[in-house]
């Protein structure tokens, strides 16, 4: 039969920037590149009517900030980010350094030396997302990075509390109460009170996302953000609640939330929805969860769990939950999501709060060809090679020269041949007319 909608999205996700935003952004960037603190300040004033006497909060000041945070917060912030860096080590742990000897005398190897500077955007607007502190500090600091700045925004002209404690048990070596396009800006360019930054990770909106794109190449970036996914796959053995649940869960972030349920059982899928639409009416985030299952969410019914396999992996969603009696079978039959949440007991919520993995991850379809944050995107692999045989240094100057007149780079070929004529007494014309 193929696959057949009971639910079909109203809206096709928009993946294109708006031109508004690109000019606000692009104004602002010139802005800050020409102007430095005092353009800083004034999209601080104009956008977060926020403009204290400095952005960086001194150590006195972040003490007072974790004294008026619940203990419990500050307990549950610890051991989430504990969860996080233990994940972190292990991934650090699989990464090494490797040199070996090609040939007699040759030797090849690379090393992975982390960034000496990043900064980390940790979003304020409708959240405090204090757990995006978790995920971009510790993370660097694993890799190795020694200095990382964390900018995250007033929410209303109020300090985030725990998203600063966040930040600091995090390892952060400076915290700067800045937000939007003026933070990235300022990160990536320097100003005369914030260094420049060799790479910037965490998440945002629009505004965020966009400055992050056009600074791209000025600096480094973990991934062009778009807005959060959720899929589920589902077999016949589903509990449509638990399904419901979960899409609504990753539909309150916004309201253009793609939230998705493949399943075989067309009972599953109809259930799914019908509790869905339940559990809407007292949710308190209704407006944005409602909007984005309204406009967003699908339900498709398939006839097997393989071809549900296949239609997630087109799909390339940043979160796919897995709810079958066989859960780590999708390990093996698909490749293409930002995490896999494998059984009902696990869910998107875990890996966005603090069961350990990162929730920076890729959206629009980027799943098909990266992953999300991780210690290896704050390493360069940097390869070296030395040479210590003169008898090999000869032989592959011949064959350099060779290689090298096969593209008509003659100035390569001569630094191939001036090692076979050193160490093999090769004759070559032109470097004896050139040393006469």
């Amino acid at each position: 039969m193929g696959a057949r909608h009971l639910k079909t999205a109203a809206l096709t996700a928009n993946v294109a920037t708006n031109q508004k935003v690109t000019d606000i952004v692009k104004g602002v960037i010139d802005d800050i590149k020409a102007n430095g603190d005092k353009a800083v300040r004034s999209y601080s004033e104009k956008f977060d009517k926020w403009s204290p006497e400095s952005f960086k909060l001194s150590e006195s000041q972040i003490q007072d900030i974790i004294a008026k945070v619940p203990a419990q917060t500050v307990a549950d912030i610890k051991e989430a980010q504990k969860n996080v860096r233990t994940f972190a080590e292990a991934q650090r742990a699989t990464i090494t350094d490797v040199e070996i000897e090609i040939q007699p005398g040759v030797f090849l190897g690379h090393r992975n030396n982390p960034i000496d500077r990043a900064g980390a955007y940790i979003p304020g607007g409708r959240y405090p997302l204090l757990a995006s502190a978790h995920m971009t500090i510790i993370t660097a600091k694993v890799a190795g990075v020694k200095h990382v700045i964390a900018c995250t925004p007033p929410i209303a002209g109020e300090i985030p509390y725990a998203t600063v404690a966040a930040a600091h048990f995090a390892g952060a070596d400076e915290i700067f109460l800045l937000g939007g396009t003026q933070a990235i800006a300022a990160m990536a360019l320097g100003t005369e009170t914030i260094k420049k930054v060799d790479f910037i990770a965490g998440p945002g909106n629009a505004f965020v996302a966009e400055a992050k794109r056009q600074l791209f190449g000025e600096i480094g970036i973990d991934l062009l953000a778009g807005p959060t996914e959720v899929l589920v796959v589902a077999d016949d053995h589903a509990d449509p609640f638990t399904i419901a649940t979960d899409l609504l869960s990753q539909a309150e972030h916004g309201p253009d939330t793609p939230a998705v349920l493949i399943t075989t059982s067309e009972q599953v899928g109809k259930e799914s929805i019908r509790f869905a639409d339940e559990i809407l009416k007292k949710m308190p985030t209704r407006e944005l969860a409602g909007t984005s299952w309204r406009d967003y969410g699908e339900v498709i019914v398939v006839d097997s769990l393989d071809e549900a396999y296949e239609l997630a992996d087109v799909f390339a969603s940043e979160h796919v939950q897995i709810f079958t009696q066989n859960p780590r079978e999708a390990l093996d039959k698909m490749t293409n999501y930002g995490a896999l949440f494998l059984g009902e007991k696990t869910c998107v919520s875990y890996g966005d709060k603090c069961i350990g993995t990162n929730h920076v991850l890729p959206t629009r379809h980027a799943g098909r060809y990266t992953g999300g944050l991780w210690v290896g995107k704050y390493l360069k692999t940097q390869t070296y090679q030395e040479v210590v045989s003169e008898k090999a240094s000869g032989e592959i100057g011949r064959l350099c020269g060779r290689c090298s007149r096969a593209e008509n780079f003659e100035g390569h070929a001569r630094s191939g041949d001036l090692r076979a004529y050193k160490y093999l007494k090769d004759p070559h014309e032109w470097i004896d007319e050139a040393k006469k």
